[in-house]
């Protein structure tokens, strides 16, 4: 059994559970519980972002559907990163704020094409077969990308600094 779910263990045995939530920790499995809030809610502002804009501001035009969703990533992608930085990831390999932010964005849109990708494989793969394909697609895809988008940004971006 590794470190990480060791602590975990212990955390929970001796119930202290505060711990998941609150302080500084490098360990990947409190730092996955986290994320999989501050994703929940990263989507939550995409998509309640997403709708405002499609009913309010472009009025139900479909031909603005990718500037309302294009947006609504930003927004989404704005509140994933800075509640991750403040509650999940402390240490940044990368000192300056904007590179890191868009470092931490590149890996967002790569998330977005591996779920565009894995839609459309869904759909060449089984639209013939079943019409429930979009949703089985949404599904696979949206957990892929967040597994995807977590250790990509724990690794690349917020794994401890080398020490010198």
């Amino acid at each position: 059994m590794n470190d990480a779910l060791k602590e975990v263990l212990e955390i929970c045995k001796k119930g202290e559970l505060k711990k998941l939530f609150v302080g500084d920790t490098e360990n990947t499995l409190i730092q996955f519980f986290r994320y999989c809030f501050v994703g929940g809610l990263a989507f939550l502002v995409d998509f309640v972002t997403s709708y405002l804009l499609f009913r309010f501001v472009f009025g139900e035009r479909a031909s603005f559907g990718w500037v309302a969703n294009s947006l609504s990533f930003i927004a989404g992608l704005a509140v994933n990163y800075l509640i991750s930085t403040f509650w999940i990831f402390k240490n940044s390999k990368v000192e300056n704020k904007l590179l890191e932010f868009l470092s931490f964005a590149a890996i967002g849109v790569v998330g977005l094409l591996i779920t565009i990708g894995i839609t459309k494989l869904f759909e060449k793969l089984l639209a013939d077969k079943t019409s429930l394909f979009q949703i089985i697609a949404k599904l696979v895809a949206t957990a892929v990308s967040f597994l995807w988008n977590f250790f990509a940004r724990k690794i690349l971006l917020y794994s401890k600094k080398a020490e010198k």
